[in-house]
């Protein structure tokens, strides 16, 4: 290049006027010397640049020679980075395992159980779904804006199929937050309540699971079971509950039975998105004792039902137990999450969903007093409480063994339908 830029002086040099011989020479040793500081400073710079970088990488195959851009600069781990991927491909194989699932039910196919590991289920609960759906909740109180209450309804009702045919009031307008949509109240008409079984299904939602509770434990799906003493709790021999410590056998399960010839029974329902959120009384009975254990809030779907053993013993959850005509009686309503908010209508001390809690622990609150001998009497299809969101209603109770479910597993069920009789 540097002979060029000589020969190209020269020649213009020439034609612009005529040079003596003494004068091109000396013209023609000053353009060398420049070109030849020229030269070494470029060679300079281009060695302090291949310095400062990286070394190239080269790969010899046997048609051609290839080369590859530095790892430094094309390519930086970063941690979050590197989360999204893990979590978004993990949600992607579990959304994948679910879809299988889903099609083997329909193909009437039994699927093969998988339970998670200890480490799964540590990671799972690491999740802070307590503070999530405290956060939810507290977006379900934000009054929406009236011209936006209707896209925003219609969205969640197309994506869960909700009937608001059923609904008290059918006008989206109406409903000035996301959490008075959820607890909408239902037309009297629309869920007549059975009066001839004396067990009726005390929400809307889908059976998982019922039958005789076997050597203290308890189906939470077929298959995965879960300790009746770590659901319920231990014993209480006081008076407030009515649990019977004079059994011939000191087995949890046959505590509870207070008559002679009788079996525990057990019933799961679940309670989608899309349900009616409300749950009622399940059969005329009387409520002496509450018991409160702060837990986790794992999602408690079917399918994660099926994942994780004893999963409703890890959720947050408010027992019931009391006595009906056939002995003990107990209704359990387990949160999941975003459902961190279960109410009683009854009891006003409850709260759910604290911010601290011990692990493990548990409340207790007695209904019977010196001014109450009796409890909360309820009738049934009376209104008993409701959650904010989907979940889980569980039924343990005592009754003769001739009691027979007119269920089927998988079905889905209303409120005021017959679970079971005599």
């Amino acid at each position: 290049m540097a002979a060029s830029v000589e020969r190209m002086c020269g020649a213009a040099l020439r034609r612009s006027r005529r040079l003596s011989f003494a004068e091109f020479c000396v013209l023609q040793s000053v353009l060398a010397d420049c070109s030849f500081s020229w030269q070494k400073n470029l060679s300079l710079r281009k060695t302090l640049i291949i310095w400062k970088q990286p070394p190239f990488r080269t790969f010899f195959t046997d048609r051609r020679k290839l080369h590859t851009a530095p790892v430094v600069r094309t390519f930086r781990l970063r941690p979050f980075h590197f989360l999204v991927a893990t979590g978004g491909g993990y949600a992607g194989y579990r959304q994948y395992e679910k879809y299988k699932e889903e099609q083997l039910e329909k193909m009437g196919i039994e699927i093969p159980i998988k339970l998670a590991s200890k480490w799964e289920v540590s990671l799972y609960k690491s999740v802070p779904t307590r503070l999530l759906s405290r956060a939810w909740g507290r977006l379900n109180q934000v009054e929406l804006p009236t011209w936006l209450r209707k896209p925003v309804y219609s969205l969640y009702i197309w994506t869960f199929g909700v009937n608001m045919k059923e609904a008290a009031v059918e006008d989206l307008h109406h409903y000035r937050n996301l959490s008075e949509f959820f607890r909408r109240k239902l037309k009297p008409q629309s869920r007549p309540v059975c009066c001839y079984h004396s067990v009726i299904s005390p929400s809307d939602g889908k059976i998982l699971n019922f039958g005789q509770v076997k050597n203290c434990e308890v189906e939470q799906v077929k298959g995965v079971t879960y300790s009746l003493e770590s659901f319920l709790g231990p014993c209480t021999s006081t008076e407030d509950v009515q649990f019977s410590q004079t059994s011939s056998c000191n087995s949890f399960q046959n505590q509870l039975v207070t008559k002679e010839g009788n079996e525990l029974y057990h019933c799961v329902i679940y309670l989608a998105p899309g349900d009616y959120h409300c749950f009622h009384s399940p059969t005329d009975w009387r409520v002496s004792h509450r018991r409160h254990f702060p837990g986790s809030l794992m999602s408690v779907n079917p399918g994660v039902a099926r994942w994780i053993k004893e999963l409703f013993c890890h959720n947050e959850r408010v027992v019931l137990t009391g006595d009906w005509k056939h002995g003990f009686f107990s209704l359990t309503a387990v949160g999941a999450t975003n459902v961190g908010s279960i109410r009683i209508y009854f009891d006003r001390d409850l709260h759910t969903n604290s911010p601290c809690y011990s692990k493990g622990s548990y409340n207790d609150f007695s209904f019977i007093t010196n001014n109450n001998k009796e409890g909360i009497p309820m009738r049934k299809g009376e209104h008993l409480g409701e959650f904010n969101l989907g979940s889980t209603i569980v039924l343990i109770f005592e009754a003769p063994k001739d009691f027979n479910f007119h269920l089927k597993p998988g079905q889905k069920i209303r409120f005021g339908e017959a679970l079971g009789s005599l």
